[in-house]
């Protein structure tokens, strides 16, 4: 819980608060997991002062505002706005966005993503497998080969440990 000062109310002497009920992730987790289908699965949850809760959500599929809508609803009809004030967004974590859970990153095999290691180095390349512990990548790199530097592709691993984000490379 936390006290917040209600503006233009009370003074500095005798101010009103307003105690509000902190809603945790770990609630909103289990309620959007209530509603999920078999193909749907969380990216991420935030909850912030004021319970601003922020639900990201995605499916192998995809995920259409109708769904976006009714995890809404669900989560809006299980919490009581008596006693936990809160606002509430539901989407999908877009395409410009980086990967947070592995499933995204089975989801996206075969697109051209781009990967930002923890030392700021970019590669481009084709996602190729996930295992647990990392990544594949197919990428053309630059190697000198006789002399010459030559294009060639190459497959390159990644631990999840290594990297800072990694995001689907939209063209057009």
């Amino acid at each position: 819980m936390y006290r917040r000062i209600i503006e233009g109310l009370g003074d500095e002497k005798s101010p009103i608060l307003l105690i509000v009920k902190m809603i945790t992730k770990e609630k909103v987790q289990s309620l959007v997991e209530e509603v999920l289908l078999d193909d749907q699965f969380v990216v991420d949850i935030h909850v912030g002062l004021g319970n601003s809760i922020l639900v990201f959500v995605d499916s192998d599929t995809g995920i259409s505002v109708g769904e976006c809508v009714e995890i809404s609803r669900h989560i809006e009809h299980s919490l009581d706005r008596e006693t936990e004030d809160f606002s509430l967004e539901v989407s999908s974590p877009g395409l410009s966005g980086s990967f947070k859970v592995v499933r995204q990153y089975l989801k996206n095999i075969g697109r051209e993503v781009e990967v930002v290691t923890m030392t700021g180095e970019k590669q481009k390349g084709v996602l190729k497998s996930v295992k647990v512990a990392g990544f594949e990548l197919e990428a053309v790199v630059k190697e000198k080969v006789d002399g010459k530097k030559v294009e060639i592709t190459k497959s390159l691993a990644f631990d999840f440990d290594q990297i800072k984000t990694v995001k689907i490379v939209i063209s057009f």
